[in-house]
């Protein structure tokens, strides 16, 4: 009898004390991570649904970013200078494999001349594993909002040609597809390379 009238509270001390190690494991989680090349969100952002195109026409929305971390980067395969360096500082950062299983998403900002058949050329000169998606709209809006990415701006030249000014950004997500840290130039690959090995150390991707 007297285990029966105690049975209740044993059970109550063992939930609570459940509850209080799943809230210091968030807590935990959630520590601060100091970068030296980009900012640990305080908490994971969960990024708007879209939907893209792969370069293989096949439609790509949030579930391709699960299961995963992902680096995200808004370009276009035209871009002189900004793009081109920010691919090669991945490319070089990838062959360090600072997380495993890391995949790398580049989104077009550039709908008029990066059709998934560009992005896939263009690309594939950095690496087969480098992953392009684009649309014909160009990026959602409720994407780069997600992002707190600018909207791209084209810059005309006398000879009709154009330029965008973009986001040079590289964006992380975790293996639940939400933003959990940004990177922003100057960018090289062993600094970068050394952060994603302390948020992989630190936190669950």
């Amino acid at each position: 009898m007297k285990f029966a009238r105690a049975l209740p509270w044993i059970l109550a001390t063992a939930v609570l004390g459940a509850l209080a190690g799943a809230i210091a494991a968030r807590m935990l989680a959630q520590k601060p991570i100091t970068l030296h090349s980009g900012t640990w969100l305080p908490q994971p952002r969960a990024l708007a649904g879209f939907e893209l195109t792969d370069v293989d026409g096949r439609p790509f929305g949030n579930a391709g970013l699960q299961g995963h971390p992902s680096l995200l980067f808004l370009g276009y395969s035209y871009c002189p200078d900004v793009c081109p360096a920010t691919l090669a500082v991945v490319r070089g950062t990838l062959k360090q494999h600072p997380v495993a299983g890391l995949r790398f998403f580049f989104i077009s900002v550039d709908p008029q001349r990066d059709t998934p058949e560009v992005l896939k050329q263009y690309l594939g000169g950095f690496g087969s594993d480098f992953a392009g998606l684009s649309s014909d709209r160009g990026p959602p809006a409720a994407l780069l909002r997600s992002l707190a990415a600018a909207d791209p701006e084209r810059e005309m030249a006398a000879d009709g040609s154009y330029r965008l000014a973009h986001s040079a950004t590289l964006y992380l997500l975790n293996a639940r597809g939400e933003l959990v840290a940004v990177f922003s130039p100057p960018l090289s690959a062993p600094a970068l390379s050394a952060d994603l090995r302390s948020i992989s150390q630190a936190a669950v991707l």
